[in-house]
């Protein structure tokens, strides 16, 4: 294939000192991980993977750096996998997770020298953890039989159903897995035990989960800052797989009745974080039961009076991340606005806000306890994750971390555009836009016009490594991603807009956006344009297959072909409810207005060449949704491919899987843009 032979020589030759990206580049790249702040502000840990493409395999280990920035120093080095850096709150040590002795426990690595040791010896995977203020305890997540009487007797039960010789499930409540994963009867708790792993005790007995399996924030339990009270969030509804209700209770470490502090909100409600004073509890709440994109706001709890006040209402986005300032009266969040992710601070008192960090894509916000300072992950198309710090009273920030800074030098990567076009209707839509490496505006060039899922999600100034523009754009394609209604980081409205209607005014936005780029990049080659989207994208990409032609091929990755099936399979009911005004039994009209599977029949004039890709483990859009997009797309005749991965989920996250899944893709674009 003669485009793909000039992807290969271009890979290969260098041009200007710079090469375009190849998939082993883009896997060769280290990811940073989770980071953690040394209680003086001095030092900051952090997680590195590295990634063997030919041992199609993983490895991460925790890393130290200065908070000044400088060289960073490798702390771990052992064959099993270090993640989840925490300092002990006396700074003396680090606590990570390892699987180094069979199942994944508590370790800590002193600073003064010396090997890491185990800390706890658990019977059950410990799944995260946190340290209490003063050290003395920890607090822990664990999947348990809820019936269990001890950490061993829900291991003993595990024990005693791998010694079956039966293999099947017995079933009698939903969830029974959810996203990627079997829940095999167990549910989460949260314990507590000393700072030695021992006198271990269930803070969330019962047959709940907590933390929630869906619908959480960054982390869904954190200690008062005296260290006797645990804030938490659970559903505690008799079916939490068709709600969203997720409440915050708080329970004292020695065990007892949970309070449930947001009793009145039916809605999403987590993330507590407590004031360093110990004042207030800060979370996060939705307002509309059962919509899982509704726009969050910050809740400012009184411990003393009980009061809750907005903080955000003021602001038309969903604050993500919320951690405070050292002095307890303001916070620190970031959001997802326009193509990027945003960092505010607020006054809690005057709820007065500002824009701290503008560029790009910012996350992991961790503010220092002098109040000086507040560190963060920062990434953009031509930059994997690098820790930063920013100066808040200069307003300026600092590159820490330059993990990947060899091989970036040698790749020839073009930063990310943006243009607004209007819709039919007169809206104002964004788009983002990557060029290939040695772009010449004398050329033309293949479009890739990416179509992102949720449908509440947003493509954004991001190097991701699944759907990554800059790999996308590196053959030599030009690359185009529209913010269609539906997305989010541009009102709730726009975000709204979507719900039962996923294939209307979405569709005709990302038209008129395919139009206004071909009206007005006049390098682009019209005849050569592939549409590709994942998730609520693949069902676009189905829906499209349906109702244009104006495509040379598509590529649907783990698409939704039937709404009605669909429901019937996926792991979370309150979505569907939502997204099409109730279950298909009640409302059966929407479900078949929205499901590509009903206009399959135009597959036999239409005859758009499509790519279908699933994995197995994918629980929330089942496999068989592709199976059903192929087999249609078979019946008719359309030129189709399936490629279906036994070993992965509603991701393609394996080296070699990956390398594939790209291989393919491209193979298939140039496919058909050469054809005549």
């Amino acid at each position: 294939m003669k485009k793909l032979l000039i992807f290969v020589l271009l890979a290969t030759t260098v041009s200007a000192g710079k090469r375009a990206m190849t998939v082993d580049d883009m896997w060769a790249m280290q990811r940073i991980r989770e980071i953690a702040l040394s209680p003086d502000g001095s030092r900051i840990a952090y997680a590195l993977t590295v990634y063997d493409m030919e041992a199609n395999s993983s490895h991460t280990d925790i890393w130290l750096v200065a908070s000044q920035g400088g060289e960073s120093r490798q702390l771990t080095s052992h064959s099993a996998s270090s993640t989840s850096p925490q300092w002990r709150p006396d700074g003396k040590s680090i606590a990570f997770l390892s699987s180094r002795n069979g199942s994944a426990q508590i370790y800590t690595l002193p600073l003064d020298g010396g090997e890491a040791r185990q800390l706890t010896f658990f019977p059950v995977d410990v799944d995260d953890y946190i340290w209490s203020p003063d050290g003395s305890r920890i607090a822990f997540s664990a999947a348990v039989h809820p019936d269990a009487t001890s950490l061993q007797h829900s291991a003993d039960m595990d024990e005693e159903k791998e010694k079956s010789k039966s293999s099947a499930r017995i079933i009698d409540r939903l969830f029974f897995r959810s996203w990627d994963h079997w829940t095999d009867g167990k549910r989460t708790h949260i314990f507590v035990c000393d700072a030695n792993g021992k006198n271990v005790r269930d803070l969330t007995p019962g047959d709940f989960d907590a933390p929630p399996l869906d619908l959480g924030g960054t982390r869904d339990y954190a200690f008062s800052p005296d260290g006797t009270e645990l804030a938490f969030v659970s559903n505690r509804s008799d079916m939490p797989a068709a709600n969203t209700n997720n409440d915050i209770f708080v329970v004292p470490v020695t065990g007892g009745l949970a309070t449930n502090l947001t009793a009145e909100n039916n809605a999403v409600d987590n993330q507590p974080v407590y004031s360093p004073n110990g004042d207030y509890i800060a979370y996060r709440a939705m307002a509309r039961p059962n919509f899982e994109a509704d726009q969050y706001e910050i809740i400012l709890y009184d411990r003393k009076t009980g009061e809750k006040r907005p903080l955000t209402a003021s602001l038309d986005l969903s604050p993500a991340e919320v951690v405070w300032s050292h002095d307890s009266k303001s916070l620190y969040f970031n959001a997802l606005e326009r193509g990027r992710q945003t960092v505010y601070s607020i006054d809690i008192k005057s709820t007065r806000m500002s824009k701290r960090i503008q560029d790009n894509v910012n996350t992991d916000l961790v503010a220092s306890a002098d109040g000086k300072t507040l560190f963060f992950k920062k990434q953009s198309n031509v930059m994997p994750h690098e820790i930063f710090a920013h100066d808040l009273a200069k307003d300026k920030s600092a590159q820490l971390t330059f993990v990947n800074k060899q091989l970036l030098s040698e790749l020839a990567l073009n930063p990310t555009e943006e243009f607004w076009f209007s819709t039919v209707d007169g809206q104002k839509c964004h788009g983002l836009m990557v060029r290939p490496p040695f772009f010449n505006t004398e050329k033309k060039y293949p479009l890739i016009f990416l179509i992102h899922g949720g449908p509440q999600g947003m493509w954004s100034d991001e190097f991701h490594y699944r759907w990554n523009t800059s790999m996308f754009a590196a053959p030599g394609y030009v690359v185009v991603a529209i913010n269609p209604r539906g997305s989010k980081g541009y009102g709730q409205a726009w975000c709204d807009a979507v719900s039962k209607d996923w294939g209307g005014a979405p569709f005709s936005d990302l038209m008129a956006g395919l139009d206004y780029v071909l009206e007005n990049f006049d390098y682009i080659e019209k005849a050569k344009i592939v549409a590709a989207g994942a998730s609520y994208g693949g069902f676009m990409v189905n829906w499209i297959a349906t109702q244009t032609d104006r495509f040379a091929a598509l590529i649907s990755h783990a698409g939704v072909f039937d709404q009605r099936s669909m429901y019937g399979a996926t792991d979370e009911l309150w979505f569907p409810e939502w997204e099409f005004g109730g279950t298909p039994y009640e409302n059966p009209e929407l479900y078949a207005k929205w499901s590509p599977s009903f206009y399959a029949e135009n597959f036999k004039k239409i005859k758009t060449p499509m790519l279908v890709i699933h994995g197995q483990g994918d629980y929330r859009v089942p496999v068989t949704q592709a199976f059903q997009t192929f087999t249609a797309l078979q019946r008719y005749e359309v030129p189709s491919r399936l490629i279906y991965f036994p070993d992965e989920t509603h991701f393609v996250t394996k080296p070699q899987n990956a390398k594939l899944w790209w291989s393919e893709v491209f193979a298939w674009v140039e496919k058909w843009i050469t054809v005549e």
